[in-house]
C-alpha cells in the first residue's frame, strides 16, 4: 500500500512550479485567484514536508534552492502527466491549456503580440492569455510575468533571452502641420517645430526618447506615455513625432520627415525564467510572436 504521507502535496508543488515561474508570490496568487498569505503557507508546508527550503530571497526576488529545483523538475512531470490526463477524459488531443501572462510595449504589443496571440488562442481554446502594457527594460526584480517583450539594449544576467527583430524610429508629421509649419530640410531645424515623444521624466528606455536622440530642443512638446497618444498627436497636427515606423506603415496622413539623415534602429527581445522557458504554453506563445513577426516583416523593416 501507497504511503501518502510520505509524498508532499502535488498541489503544493504546482504552485512552486508557478512561483518559479512567475517570480512573486503576489503574482501567484492572482494567477491561482488566492491570496498572498495562501501562497506563503502552502509554500512553508512545502518545505516542511521536503525537510528544507525550495526557495530563498535574493536582491532580485524569490530564487529556487538546490531542493527547490529539484521539486519543480516534478511539479513539471506533473503538469505534464495531469495535463495528459484532462486531455484524455475529456477526448482533447490538445495539450496547449492554462495561463500565459505576458509583459510587452503597447505598441509592439498591440500590432503584432496581440495578432500571434489571437492566433494561438484560436487554435488552443483552453489556453487563457493576460497581456500587460509596459514600456520598459528587462525586470531584474523579477516581473510576475511568464514573459517580457522589451526593447532596446539589456542586461538579463538574471532571465534567458531570445531575439526577436529589430525595428526603425522615424521622425513623421502630418500634412497639414507640414503645409503650417514647413518642412524642415536639416536635423537643426527641428528647434523651430513643435515635438511629439514619450515623457522623458517616466521613460524607462531612454531610446526611445528625445532626449538621447540628438535632436536640437524643440520649441514646444507634447509628451505622452502612450505611443497611440503620441502617434494620434501627429496624425491630428500637434508636431513632429519620433514614432515606429510599423505603427504608421501603410496608414495615410504620416509624411516621413527627414528620412535620408534620421532613424534609429532598436532590437525587441523575448526574456523569461528558464522554468517559464519549458513551458509548453510559453514556448509555444514566442513561436507565435515569431511567426507574425515573420510573415510581416516588412513592417518593420520600412
Amino acid at each position: 500500500m501507497v504511503d501518502f504521507k510520505r509524498f508532499p502535496s502535488p498541489d503544493d508543488l504546482l504552485i512552486l512550479l508557478t512561483v518559479a515561474r512567475l517570480g512573486r508570490f503576489t503574482a501567484v496568487a492572482e494567477a491561482l485567484k488566492t491570496t498572498h498569505t495562501t501562497i506563503s503557507r502552502r509554500i512553508l508546508a512545502l518545505d516542511k514536508r521536503l525537510g528544507g527550503r525550495t526557495l530563498e530571497r535574493s536582491p532580485h526576488g524569490w530564487e529556487l534552492t538546490e531542493l527547490g529545483n529539484q521539486a519543480v523538475r516534478a511539479a513539471e512531470i506533473i503538469e505534464t502527466s495531469l495535463g495528459a490526463l484532462t486531455a484524455t477524459l475529456a477526448h482533447d488531443a490538445d495539450p496547449l491549456f492554462g495561463l500565459v501572462r505576458i509583459s510587452t510595449p503597447d505598441g509592439f504589443g498591440a500590432a503584432f503580440v496581440t495578432p500571434a496571440l489571437v492566433k494561438l488562442q484560436q487554435q488552443h481554446p483552453k489556453l487563457n492569455v493576460e497581456m500587460l502594457s509596459a514600456t520598459r527594460k528587462i525586470n531584474q526584480n523579477r516581473s510576475g510575468v511568464d514573459l517580457e517583450v522589451v526593447v532596446g539594449p539589456i542586461d538579463a544576467s538574471r532571465a534567458q533571452t531570445i531575439f526577436l527583430t529589430n525595428y526603425f524610429i522615424r521622425l513623421y508629421a502630418s500634412p497639414e502641420y507640414l503645409g503650417t509649419k514647413g518642412t524642415p530640410k536639416t536635423i537643426d531645424d527641428i528647434k523651430d517645430h513643435n515635438f511629439v515623444s514619450y515623457v522623458e521624466s517616466s521613460l524607462q528606455v531612454t531610446e526611445l526618447g528625445h532626449r538621447s536622440s540628438q535632436l536640437p530642443n524643440p520649441a514646444a512638446s507634447f509628451q505622452s506615455t502612450s505611443i497611440f497618444g503620441q502617434v494620434e498627436a501627429v496624425r491630428r497636427h500637434s508636431g513632429i513625432g519620433l514614432l515606429p515606423s510599423f505603427m504608421v506603415w501603410g496608414r495615410p496622413g504620416f509624411v516621413p520627415v527627414l528620412p535620408d539623415s534620421f532613424r534609429r534602429e532598436l532590437p525587441i527581445w523575448a526574456a523569461a525564467r528558464a522554468e517559464s522557458l519549458r513551458s509548453m504554453a510559453v514556448k509555444a506563445a514566442i513561436e507565435a510572436i515569431q511567426q507574425e513577426i515573420s510573415e510581416r516583416r516588412n513592417e518593420l523593416a520600412a
